[in-house]
């Protein structure tokens, strides 16, 4: 996602993307409300460090090669930001692709409500 003027919501992509966690941890409010859902489990975390973890344990399993990452259409409900990003790989079942939604808040210039919600991994 490239705009003239980046949006944090944008930015958080452009880290997830990059697989820069640590700058996506630097986008996050102290207090962040982080919660998450993925086919098999409901993932809630306290603090920006905690957050990284989950992220890190999505998109950096030692049991798959992740081939690319890739932003989709953003979207804005009022207050709230939609973003997103597709992730394609290949694991011990052949490839595989996935989708994650991300709907954010801002709060003084960080993010400080964040949900996402996961498509599970498909196969291709």
């Amino acid at each position: 996602m490239s705009t003239t003027q980046q949006s944090i919501a944008g930015e958080l992509v452009d880290a997830i993307v990059g697989r820069d966690f640590e700058r996506a941890r630097g986008l996050l409010d102290a207090d962040i409300d982080f919660r998450a859902m993925t086919p098999n489990r409901i993932w809630e975390a306290e603090g920006p460090a905690e957050v990284e973890d989950v992220l890190r344990a999505w998109l950096a399993d030692p049991d798959e090669k992740i081939d690319s990452v890739e932003a989709t259409a953003p979207m804005t409900v009022e207050d709230t930001q939609r973003v997103g990003w597709r992730v394609r790989g290949r694991g011990a079942d052949g490839p595989f692709v996935f989708e994650q939604q991300a709907y954010l808040r801002e709060t003084g210039g960080r993010i400080g409500w964040l949900r996402i919600m996961c498509s599970g991994t498909r196969p291709v």
